[in-house]
C-alpha cells in the first residue's frame, strides 16, 4: 500500500487493493520479514477488510515490494504476481489446495479422535462395546475430501 491511499482510508477497498496487499504480505513472508502466524493473520485481516484503512496497517510496517531490478515496484505491481497473490488467498479461504488439504485431512483425524473416544466411553460405561457409529459420519466426511481432490474447484 502507497501512502497516498491514506487520506482516502474512508473509501471501500477493491479486490484489487486487497490482492496487493496480499502479495505486498506473500513478498515480506518470502524476504523473512513476517513468521507464518503473523502472515497468516494478516492475510486474514486483509482478506476480510472492507475499507482502504483497513488495509494501510497491514503493510504499515514493511518496506515496499523491491521489483528484480532493486528498484521500488509501482503500486499496481505485475498483474501476474497480484494475480498469484489473490489466488493464493482465494485458496487459504477455501481450505483447497496443498497446505489446505493438509488441514482439512487434519480436522478430519481429529474429528475421528474425538468420535471414538465418545464412542468408547459410551461402549464401556454401557458394559459391552456397541456398534462404531463414528464410521458414518467420518466415512462421508472423507468421501467429500476425496471428491474434493479429485474435482477440485476452479478459480
Amino acid at each position: 500500500m502507497s501512502a497516498d491511499l491514506t487520506p482516502h482510508s474512508g473509501l471501500r477497498a477493491s479486490d484489487a487493493d486487497r490482492d496487493r496487499v496480499a502479495q505486498h504480505l506473500a513478498t515480506a513472508l518470502s524476504e523473512g520479514r513476517l513468521d507464518l502466524a503473523e502472515y497468516e493473520q494478516r492475510l486474514d485481516t486483509a482478506m476480510g477488510a472492507v475499507t482502504i484503512g483497513d488495509l494501510v496497517p497491514l503493510t504499515a510496517d514493511l518496506p515496499a515490494p523491491q521489483d528484480p531490478a532493486g528498484t521500488p515496484a509501482s503500486d499496481d505491481g505485475p498483474v501476474d504476481l497480484a494475480e498469484t497473490g489473490a489466488k493464493a488467498a482465494r485458496g487459504r479461504r477455501r481450505g483447497k489446495g496443498g497446505k489446505g488439504m493438509v488441514e482439512e485431512w487434519r480436522s478430519w483425524g481429529g474429528g475421528a479422535v474425538i468420535m471414538t473416544g465418545i464412542w468408547l466411553v459410551t461402549s464401556i460405561a454401557s458394559g459391552e462395546m456397541q456398534p462404531y457409529w463414528p464410521l458414518i459420519p467420518l466415512g462421508i466426511w472423507a468421501a467429500v475430501l476425496v471428491a474434493s481432490l479429485i474435482f477440485p474447484e476452479k478459480d
